[in-house]
């Protein structure tokens, strides 16, 4: 399917200027100017905007199956943090003797009184597992929890529940110690990737260009996906999926397919996400993430894929000033921010301006109708023209009925 017919012009010019600002704009300000300009674009904003990135990627894997699927998924967060660690265990072996205890054993297993590197830490020493793990690690659990799920006709508000059960049940066992990923103080200090500091600046920004080209690509996939006939089949599921499987369709094979591709998003996103915060714990996937990535497509618009961009963009700015300006009161706007949207913003930030068009339409004041002339035809009148002086009258309808009775 080519390029125009999936992507309108303006929505075309859009992805390309953002392009722009995102992938050369922003890093050559932050590579090319002196730090006193007041255009400088510092590595920690650069790094902040990463992670923003990162997020959106996040939040098109949960538009795709709660906008276009009708799938409410609340553990999504478990699929971002298995990325993460996935990625984390490779960085945190390439930290080697430079770590607190000077051992080839990551720090927390020397505090632990590890003698060995566990089995399955092993293979992490190469990136290029590293990476696949990236992909399949989230892939397979999405596999495994959707097959069942679906197989067994779970969805609705049971099917939230339950993504949220998994989730929790894993946040628990990541955060004991003996699960061997560090317990409640997860992974941190890494130091390279690929050979690269992750202090550099150079590496700071090949991470954002890399977190913007993800999401770009993420965004087109989507976009795509959305407009074949797969994407057709999974809207008419969100709509009405018993009409669908009368119509002969297998809807479990259709959104195992979107729950796995959304898992496997939400792992890219966080593997870019990890280099960037410097540190991976359990609570990227406690339940209230995956609360927050849904209040993030809401806001933006569910259903629209540029909207959960602009609401994760939108919605974490918000909250690093929220959170410096009232620590205590966060999660009290962000609650508040859900249920006005929910009420009387359904279409979220993108379908704003036609919701303001229509209410300006509905309220805007009416001008006084002005009168017709006189010559204007007499049918768009309404009513009869005036017959002219010496005109004679027409003659009186032909009475057809036969004495009255109606009948010929």
């Amino acid at each position: 399917m080519s390029a125009d017919r999936f992507l309108s012009k303006r929505e075309t010019i859009v992805l390309v200027l953002l392009a722009l600002v995102v992938l050369v704009l922003m890093p050559c300000l932050n590579a090319f100017l002196p730090k006193t300009s007041p255009f400088y674009v510092t590595d920690f904003t650069l790094t902040v905007y990463g992670k923003y990135l990162c997020y959106s990627v996040l939040t098109l894997g949960v538009d795709l199956l709660w906008g276009y699927t009708g799938l409410l998924s609340l553990g999504q967060s478990l699929f971002f943090a298995l990325g993460g660690y996935a990625l984390g265990m490779h960085l945190l072996l390439m930290i080697g003797k430079l770590g607190q205890y000077h051992n080839d054993l990551p720090d927390f297993m020397v505090f632990l009184e590890y003698k060995r590197l566990p089995p399955h830490w092993v293979p992490f020493y190469h990136f290029w597992f590293a990476a696949a793990a990236v992909v399949w690690v989230p892939g397979a659990v999405a596999a495994i929890f959707g097959f069942l799920a679906f197989r067994s006709r779970i969805k609705g508000v049971y099917f939230s529940i339950l993504s949220q059960a998994l989730t929790y049940a894993a946040c628990l066992m990541f955060f004991r110690n003996d699960f061997t990923f560090g317990g409640n103080n997860g992974m941190t200090d890494f130091k390279f990737i690929l050979g690269h500091d992750l202090r550099a600046s150079a590496t700071q920004r090949g991470l954002f260009i890399a977190s913007g080209l993800l999401l770009f690509g993420s965004y087109l996939l989507c976009r795509w996906l959305t407009h074949t006939r797969f994407g057709k089949v999974q809207q008419a599921i969100r709509d009405s999926e018993n009409r669908v499987l009368f119509s002969g369709y297998a809807t479990a094979n259709f959104k195992l397919f979107v729950f796995v591709l959304a898992a496997v998003l939400a792992g890219l996103g966080d593997a870019l996400f990890v280099p960037q915060a410097g540190i991976i714990n359990p609570s990227e996937m406690a339940p209230d993430k995956s609360l927050e990535a849904v209040v993030w497509v809401a806001v933006g618009g569910r259903g629209t894929l540029l909207g959960p961009i602009l609401g994760a963009v939108g919605v974490n700015m918000l909250k690093s000033y929220a959170t410096r300006a009232f620590p205590n009161s966060w999660y009290y706007l962000l609650g508040g921010m859900f249920i006005f949207v929910v009420l009387f913003m359904p279409k979220g930030l993108v379908g704003l301006p036609r919701q303001l068009q229509d209410l300006w339409q509905k309220f805007r004041p009416r001008s006084q109708t002005n009168p017709v002339p006189a010559e204007e035809d007499a049918d768009k009148v309404g009513r009869a023209r005036p017959a002219e002086p010496g005109t004679p009258a027409p003659p009186p309808p032909r009475d057809e009925t036969v004495n009255g009775t109606g009948s010929l």
